[in-house]
């Protein structure tokens, strides 16, 4: 399982790469064209009024949500109700369970929350 992340102001950039410290865990930056074949959990931000980033909705669109296991997100919770509402939005249109919401660029506590569900849906 990989990791592929979609980051803006570098919040998520530091969340994977505690994420990957951790498990080794091979990581992959959304950028235009990229194709994913292999299972991954995708981490992405919110922006707007709880939107999806425009460049996470065009890798979806590429047919990259097909091995899609699972996804997170992050966020600012001095936007609660749309507390990272996208990783809510993509996990109800593709039907993948939504591991975490989280602020920012993630506590410790929200990295091995994160670590945790993806060893799950591993198996």
């Amino acid at each position: 399982m990989i990791l592929v992340y979609d980051s803006f102001t570098g919040n998520v950039d530091r969340f994977r790469f505690k994420v990957c410290l951790e498990t080794g865990m091979k990581a992959v930056k959304i950028e235009e064209g990229l194709i994913v074949k292999e299972p991954f959990v995708l981490v992405t931000y919110t922006t707007g009024m709880g939107n999806i980033p425009d460049s996470t909705a065009k890798f979806l669109r590429r047919g990259n949500f097909f091995n899609m296991k699972a996804v997170a997100s992050s966020g600012n919770r001095n936007w609660i109700p749309m507390f990272a509402e996208a990783g809510v939005k993509i996990s109800k249109q593709f039907n993948v369970p939504l591991l975490l919401k989280f602020e920012n660029d993630g506590t410790k506590s929200d990295v091995e929350e994160f670590i945790k569900r993806v060893k799950e849906i591993e198996g």
